[in-house]
């Protein structure tokens, strides 16, 4: 008699339960939960800096931003959005990528108030995870540092302060004159060393020529096209005509991009003038052909 009154009570109390999660009658048990937000696609933010080292693939996880004010190795100067859509993130020396890093050229410029590449400056492109992408992520984030040298031995700086208009005027940033080291036998130059113009030194940094479309040079005469293209940069910087005479009043030391930038659109060569013969005080832009008489041995 104990044990069935138990079973009734235990029904009764189930029953009772039930009605009450019922109570506004229509009789659907999931209606009244809050609905879920829907999941948004991550996009990074512009005008803020990271503590490491860039990645040229970001995931939430690793995303973590900091004050610019703060020590930082990488400082996102713009987000941009691929306009297509595509299974996959774009690939390197895709359409898609090239137009990315394009954009990310543009708007660096403008963010350091001059071509970045005039600096100890190195633009870089990242993009979403295969996840991130597979979530709606569409974006590209164009990330630039500074570098101890646009040598070959570069390593990236770890600094504080936006370099936001870092190039507009004056800077320890800029590229300037400099001492050559050249290889054994006083061959070609090997390494450019910055150094201040009031110092005796053999060359200067004297822009940035475009190169047109086409393949990476691999042949010694593949080159001709760069050096002839730096020849007139450095005409216009010392304001000297830009003709045969040229080759006799200065050499060109060329530095390009690496294969993997050429191939993502980087087409900006860097153009030093080199005195192989003597040294000067004092920058030569603007001194004219007084300053870089033809050479006559």
């Amino acid at each position: 008699m104990r044990r069935s009154l138990t079973v009734l009570l235990a029904l009764a109390s189930t029953a009772a339960l039930l009605v009450g999660c019922a109570a506004d009658g229509d009789g659907d048990l999931t209606d009244d939960w809050p609905t879920l937000p829907v999941a948004a696609a991550f996009t990074p933010a512009a005008g803020v800096c990271q503590a490491a080292d860039f990645t040229d693939v970001v995931t939430l996880a690793a995303y973590q931003p900091v004050d610019c004010a703060a020590p930082h190795r990488v400082e996102t100067v713009h987000v941009g959005a691929f306009p297509v859509e595509g299974a996959t993130p774009p690939a390197g020396g895709s359409t898609q990528l090239r137009g990315a890093f394009a954009e990310c050229d543009a708007r660096t410029s403008g963010y350091v108030g001059a071509d970045w590449r005039a600096g100890r400056l190195r633009l870089s492109v990242a993009l979403p995870s295969g996840p991130g992408w597979s979530a709606g992520s569409r974006w590209y984030r164009c990330d630039v540092s500074e570098l101890t040298t646009v040598e070959a031995a570069a390593t990236v700086v770890t600094r504080t302060g936006s370099l936001r208009d870092v190039l507009k005027g004056p800077s320890p940033l800029r590229l300037g004159c400099q001492q050559a080291r050249t290889g054994r036998g006083g061959g070609g130059v090997q390494t450019l060393l910055p150094v201040d113009c009031a110092s005796r030194h053999d060359a200067e940094f004297v822009g940035v020529w475009p190169a047109p479309e086409g393949g990476y040079p691999t042949r010694d005469a593949d080159w001709a096209p760069l050096y002839a293209g730096c020849r007139t940069v450095l005409g216009r910087y010392v304001g000297v005509p830009d003709d045969n005479d040229l080759r006799y009043r200065s050499g060109v030391v060329v530095r390009l991009p690496g294969a993997g930038r050429w191939r993502v659109g980087d087409r900006g060569v860097r153009c030093y003038l080199w005195l192989s013969d003597r040294t000067v005080t004092g920058s030569l832009k603007g001194a004219g052909p007084a300053a870089l008489p033809v050479r006559t041995s």
